[in-house]
C-alpha cells in the first residue's frame, strides 16, 4: 500500500506543483518526503502501521518548503 500511495502522491506533486519528483524505495514502513535533502514529511512509526499523512498535507508541506 505504501508504494502505491507514494506513486499517487508523487503524481499529485508533479501535477499541482509542476515539480520534478523522484521516488526512492526505502525499508518497510518508511514514508518520508524530502525537498533538497531536508525532510518535510516523516511518517514515523505510524507509517509502519500504514497510517500515512494526507495528500493535501504533503502538498502543503512541499509547497511551503519550495516557497522559502
Amino acid at each position: 500500500m505504501t508504494g502505491l500511495y507514494a506513486v499517487r502522491v508523487a503524481a499529485r506533486l508533479r501535477r499541482e506543483l509542476q515539480t520534478e519528483v523522484d521516488l526512492v524505495r526505502g525499508r518497510y514502513g518508511l514514508f518520508q518526503v524530502t525537498v533538497d535533502d531536508e525532510a518535510v514529511i516523516d511518517g514515523g512509526s505510524a507509517a509502519f502501521l500504514g497510517v500515512l499523512p494526507s495528500g493535501a498535507k504533503i502538498v502543503a508541506a512541499v509547497r511551503a518548503r519550495l516557497n522559502r
